[in-house]
C-alpha cells in the first residue's frame, strides 16, 4: 500500500483521497470544514483546520506587499520590511483576536506609507483581510471606527492629492461593503441551518407523537375487543363446565357460543393489527367496528338487550362511529360481568345535529369484587375525551342498575384547548382505581350473582349461578 493511501485510509476501510469523499457528506462546506454559519451573536470558535487558511493568507499578503514595496522610490531596508510584514504576520491570529489584528495591520500599512513616502500597490492588503475577519466575528463598530481612524491617519501622514485620496477611499468603502455582505450571507446561512434543524426536530417529535397515539389507539382497541369476547368466553365456559354432565345439550350450546366468540375476537384482533401490515399486503377483511353492526353486538352480548334509536340514523365520521361502537361494547361487557344473572340492558343511540349520544343502562344488582382489576370506565372516558366528548358512568337515578352515558361531537374540537379530559397515559391508568376494585352489596346485603350470557347461560339460573359469580363495578374518584 502506498504511503498516500495509508495516510488517506479511514478506519472503516475507505481509501479514497479526500477530494473523492466530499460528495459523501451532505453538510454544506462551511460545516464540513469546522466553520459554520454564524450570526453576530455567535463568536467564532477556533478550529485547527483554519491554520492552513491562515498560513495561506499570511503568505499571499506578504508576497503582495513585498512586491508593492518594490514600487517605492527607495528600496526598503530591514526596518521597512519589518514594518511591512508585521501586518501579514498578524493575520495568523485574526480569528482569535480580530480587533487587535486589525489595529496591527492598519498601523503596519500607515507606518510603511510614512516610511516609503507615497508607495504604490497593495501594501494594505493585510488590513483588508483583517477587516473581513473582524466584521465576520461580529466586531462591526470597532472595525468601522478603526478603519475610519486609519483613513484619517493615512490622510494626515501622507497628505495625498485628491485623486489618490479618492482611490483609497473607494477601496476602503468597497472593502467594508464586501465584508458586510459576507457577514449577511453567513447570517442567512446560519438562519437556514437553524430553521432546518428546527424542522427536523419538529418532524421527529411529530413522528414520535403519532407513533405514541397509534400505540394508544391499538391498545384501546385490543382492550375493547379482548375484554368483550374473553368475558363472554369465560362465562360460557363456566356454564358449559357446570352443565357438561347433567345437561349436555346446553353445554354444547355454550361451547358453540365460545367458538363463535373466539372466532369473532380473532377477526377483530387481526383487523386492529392490520395497521401494522405493509402497504403492499392485502387490507384486513374483517368489517370495521361501526354502529351498523350494533344488532350483531347486542345479539352476541350474552344477556337480554333492547335497542332504542332516537333520531334518524345516518353515516357518522369513522372515528365517532368506531368510538360509539366500542363504548357500547365495553358497557355491555361490564353489564355481563357485574350486573347479575337476571340482568338486562337497554342501549339507546341518539342522533343529534351536532353530536351522537350513547346510553347503556342495566337493571342489575351486582356481586362481590373479582380479584382482577380493569380500566373499562377510564378507557371509555378517554375514548370520548379524545373526540372532545364526555362520558358519565354511575348508579342509575331510579335505583338499581348502572348507567353509562356518552356524548360524542360529530365535528372535532376547534377551540385549540383540547379535550377537557385528556386520554390517560399508561402510568395514569396504572394509578387509576379499578372499576372492579371493591365489593358492592345489594339492598339485601348479600352477594349478588353475575350476569350470564344468552342461550345456555340464560336458561340456567339456579345451580349454575354459583359458578358464574362475577365482580361488581366500583367507580373511582373520577367517575363519581
Amino acid at each position: 500500500m502506498s504511503r498516500d493511501r495509508q495516510r488517506w485510509e479511514r478506519p472503516g476501510g475507505d481509501s479514497r483521497p479526500p477530494w473523492d469523499r466530499r460528495g459523501d457528506d451532505p453538510r454544506p462546506p462551511w460545516e464540513r470544514h469546522g466553520g459554520g454559519p454564524r450570526g453576530r451573536w455567535e463568536p467564532r470558535r477556533w478550529d485547527p483546520n483554519r491554520k492552513r487558511h491562515a498560513g495561506g493568507l499570511v503568505i499571499v499578503s506578504a508576497v503582495a506587499q513585498v512586491l508593492a514595496a518594490r514600487t517605492a522610490p527607495e528600496d526598503p531596508d530591514a526596518i521597512g520590511y519589518a514594518i511591512l510584514l508585521a501586518g501579514p504576520l498578524a493575520l495568523a491570529w485574526r480569528y482569535k483576536f480580530p480587533v487587535p489584528v486589525l489595529a496591527v495591520t492598519i498601523a503596519s500599512a500607515l507606518g510603511f506609507a510614512e516610511w516609503a513616502d507615497q508607495p504604490r500597490g497593495p501594501y494594505f492588503l493585510a488590513a483588508i483581510f483583517a477587516v473581513f475577519a473582524a466584521i465576520d466575528a461580529g466586531k462591526r463598530m470597532a472595525t468601522w471606527a478603526l478603519v475610519a481612524a486609519g483613513f484619517i491617519g493615512y490622510a494626515a501622514v501622507t497628505r495625498p492629492d485628491w485623486g489618490r485620496a479618492a482611490v483609497i477611499a473607494a477601496v476602503v468603502a468597497v472593502s467594508l461593503l464586501l465584508a458586510e455582505a459576507n457577514r449577511v450571507r453567513r447570517q442567512q446561512f446560519a438562519e437556514v441551518a437553524k430553521y432546518r434543524a428546527e424542522q427536523a426536530r419538529a418532524r421527529a417529535e411529530q413522528e414520535k407523537r403519532q407513533a405514541s397515539e397509534e400505540r394508544l389507539r391499538i391498545a384501546r382497541e385490543l382492550h375493547d375487543v379482548l375484554g368483550h369476547h374473553l368475558s363472554l368466553i369465560n362465562v360460557q365456559a363456566g356454564v358449559g363446565l357446570h352443565l357438561m354432565d347433567t345437561r349436555p345439550e346446553q353445554a354444547r350450546e355454550a361451547l358453540t357460543a365460545i367458538k363463535s366468540a373466539s372466532a369473532e375476537a380473532l377477526r377483530e384482533v387481526r383487523s386492529v393489527l392490520g395497521v401494522l401490515r405493509p402497504e403492499e399486503e392485502a387490507a384486513p377483511r374483517a368489517p370495521a367496528p361501526s354502529l351498523a353492526r350494533l344488532d350483531d353486538l347486542t345479539a352476541d352480548a350474552g344477556l337480554p338487550v333492547r335497542t332504542v334509536v332516537d333520531g334518524e340514523p345516518r353515516p357518522l365520521p369513522a372515528e365517532v362511529d368506531r368510538a360509539a361502537y366500542r363504548i357500547v361494547q365495553e358497557a355491555l361487557t361490564n353489564v355481563r360481568r357485574h350486573a347479575g344473572a337476571e340482568a338486562s340492558a337497554v342501549v339507546t343511540i341518539g342522533y343529534g345535529d351536532e353530536a351522537v349520544t350513547v346510553r347503556v343502562a342495566d337493571d342489575g344488582v351486582g356481586g362481590p369484587a373479582a380479584p382482577e382489576a380493569g380500566n373499562g370506565i377510564a378507557g371509555m372516558r378517554a375514548r370520548a375525551a379524545a373526540l372532545g366528548g364526555t362520558l358519565v358512568a354511575g348508579p342509575s337515578a331510579a335505583g338499581g342498575g348502572f348507567t353509562v352515558a356518552a356524548t360524542l361531537p360529530l365535528a372535532p374540537p376547534t377551540d385549540g384547548q383540547g379535550p377537557a379530559h385528556p386520554p390517560p397515559t399508561a402510568d395514569d391508568r396504572a394509578r387509576t382505581p379499578s372499576d372492579t376494585a371493591a365489593p358492592a352489596r345489594g339492598p339485601s346485603g348479600g352477594a349478588r350473582e353475575s350476569g350470564g350470557g344468552g342461550g345456555a347461560a340464560a336458561a340456567e339460573g339456579g345451580p349454575g349461578s354459583a359458578a358464574r359469580q362475577g365482580a361488581d363495578r366500583r367507580v373511582d374518584e373520577g367517575d363519581k
